[in-house]
């Protein structure tokens, strides 16, 4: 049975519906927009955060391996040059990079991912698991959390320069580059998931993947917040 133009309908609603389960909702998430981080705090959420960001391409390449249809390659390979760049200097990562140097971290320390903690390595692994070893399709609708990105990283980039006016606002960049590619990335996924997802288990599959990404988001937080903790009340 495949779906109706109504089905469909309900289909993105049900998608779209998994917002409310977006780590932007986490409370060290909330705090950060507020304003209330330490700069270990800070620091802690750039530093382990990276482990996320130098992963994307390899979750990208996995999706990209498994999936059979070219014209859905063509455009997801994108991803992977925003965040690898075409050269060396270029694209996501070094702008995280970049981030790292402006809240005071060096370049070697994120780099070599000295500050990851176990469970955000952790999550951040099954999520590229994920991505090798499941239907390529239901990879393509766990990356759909970009449909709530644009917002979160609006979001994130004023309260940055607001209220953490320490951090050098050219490190920045990789938060004003999301603002348009990820509702460019989240329209192709989202017309690759309708176009291929058709059935009610495919669908109900699609919806499952992007409540695992929440999962994966939302149980970063949990362990970056759980080992700065006592760091809750430094002083900035």
């Amino acid at each position: 049975m495949t779906a109706t133009l109504a089905d469909t309908d309900q289909f993105v609603a049900a998608l779209r519906a998994q917002s409310q389960r977006y780590h932007a909702l986490h409370p060290f998430h909330r705090r950060m927009n507020e304003g209330s981080l330490s700069r270990e705090q800070v620091r802690g959420w750039v530093a382990n955060r990276f482990h996320y960001q130098a992963n994307i391409p390899r979750k990208d390449a996995a999706i990209l391996s498994n999936c059979p249809h070219p014209e859905v390659r063509r455009r997801w390979i994108r991803r992977i040059v925003d965040h690898d760049g075409t050269a060396a200097g270029e694209g996501g990562i070094e702008a995280w990079l970049s981030l790292g140097e402006a809240v005071g971290l060096s370049r070697a320390e994120v780099a070599d991912e000295r500050h990851v903690v176990p469970g955000v390595r952790f999550a951040v692994d099954a999520y590229v698991t994920f991505a090798r070893t499941r239907p390529w399709v239901e990879a393509v609708a766990s990356s759909l959390t970009e449909l709530f990105a644009p917002d979160l990283m609006a979001e994130r980039l004023a309260a940055f320069e607001r209220h953490y006016p320490w951090i050098d606002p050219a490190g920045l960049a990789y938060f004003r580059a999301r603002l348009t590619q990820a509702p460019r990335d989240s329209e192709h996924a989202l017309e690759v998931v309708t176009e291929h997802c058709r059935t009610p288990a495919e669908q109900a599959a699609a919806v499952a993947a992007l409540a695992f990404k929440n999962d994966v988001l939302w149980s970063m937080l949990d362990a970056i917040e759980q080992n700065y903790a006592d760091q809750a009340h430094r002083q900035p």
